[in-house]
């Protein structure tokens, strides 16, 4: 039900040409459209019942984000999804989140660096205390929709810890705070995203053994994406096939080559071996560490090697108009292969598969 609601408010709401205007706006996403889905209880659907919401599994994270997958939704899902996530582990901010689920409040989720390589350890952000108060200094990389946070959840290193795993903390920052900086872009496949800087920055500390919270809300993000880039390769199949069912050449359908439908069935393959390792790890989101982990990893590994396919083959068999901004399957293909980067590329992902085999 959540998901045919979310599904016909897209289709209705957010047509493709409605997501060109609100991906080149300023902004970068559309704060009437964000309002509509927080009282339609779309964002619920992210955080568990304990937290004020009523869903935060992985296959209440999976039914979201296809549909979003589909209309290419540029708001800030993603950023929501893995902050509030965080803030429900450690527990007490139920009255953030409240504000956050009743679209009140944006929330940005901010732990990539510029030299970190998806390494959730190697984080060269420091974290000191003074007083009373949490200070910060660092710099993060690529945090999407900064620009639109209220509140940005970061990661660093407590000041004289040690070991790689130890000694991680996530704190809550003000995006008013002082000795914030942003610089803010649009990205190439849709939406804005911002590089934040951290001088002497006053936070507040959610925990000091971050480690095992950021596995699960990393995780989680990659379910998110999984299904996301479920739903894009569903559009692209679609879209490619009534190409070559309408487009003519030597009088026929191009669809009525074999050599064209032996490229679309190994498409359709593609993506439902795709869909096989997201359900694996939609259910591995609720088991233990490893189980978690291995399919979280296998899932991003197989949508980055499916994904590439699936968008190279679809841009192709649509000849020169595949690459047109007039046509969907451009934008579609664009976000698809963005996907395969986002929390760790397919090289990063399989070296952690065998890494977690080996110590089984």
């Amino acid at each position: 039900m959540l998901a045919e609601t979310l599904g016909r408010f897209l289709q209705k709401r957010y047509p493709v040409e409605v997501r060109h205007e609100i991906s080149a706006s300023a902004a970068g996403w559309s704060s009437a459209h964000w309002a509509e889905l927080a009282e339609l209880g779309i964002l619920g659907g992210l955080v568990p019942e304990a937290a004020g919401g009523f869903g935060g599994s992985g296959f209440d994270i999976a039914a979201i984000f296809e549909q979003l997958g589909r209309a290419m939704a540029v708001e800030p899902f993603l950023g929501t999804l893995m902050a509030t996530r965080t803030l429900a582990m450690v527990g007490g901010h139920d009255e953030l989140i409240g504000d956050i689920l009743g679209g009140a409040s944006i929330l940005a989720f901010a732990h990539e660096e510029p030299t970190s390589r998806y390494d959730l350890t190697n984080i060269a952000a420091r974290a000191r205390l003074d007083g009373d108060t949490w200070l910060l200094n660092g710099s993060k990389a690529v945090v999407v929709h900064l620009e639109a946070a209220d509140d940005i959840v970061v990661s660093a290193r407590i000041a004289g810890a040690r070991g790689d795993r130890a000694g991680i903390g996530l704190f809550l920052v003000k995006r008013a705070a002082a000795g914030v900086g942003v610089e803010g872009y649009p990205l190439i496949d849709g939406g804005r995203a911002g590089e934040l800087q951290l001088a002497n920055t006053p936070s507040t500390l959610l925990t000091d053994d971050a480690y095992p919270v950021l596995e699960d809300v990393v995780a989680a993000g990659i379910v998110a994406l999984s299904w996301e880039a479920v739903g894009i390769m569903d559009m692209i199949k679609t879209t490619t096939l009534d190409y070559l069912r309408t487009r003519q050449q030597f009088g026929v359908p191009i669809g009525k080559f074999q050599a064209l439908q032996h490229r679309m069935a190994t498409v359709a393959l593609e993506i439902e071996q795709a869909r096989s390792a997201a359900i694996n790890a939609a259910n591995g989101l609720q088991g233990d560490r490893a189980k978690r982990e291995r399919s979280a990893s296998a899932a991003k590994y197989t949508i980055g090697r499916a994904g590439t396919l699936v968008a190279e083959e679809a841009i192709q068999l649509h000849g020169g108009m595949g690459m047109t901004w007039e046509l969907p399957v451009s934008h579609l293909a664009k976000r698809l292969i963005m996907i395969g980067h986002q929390l760790g590329d397919e090289d990063h992902h399989l070296a952690r598969f065998i890494a977690f085999e080996q110590a089984a």
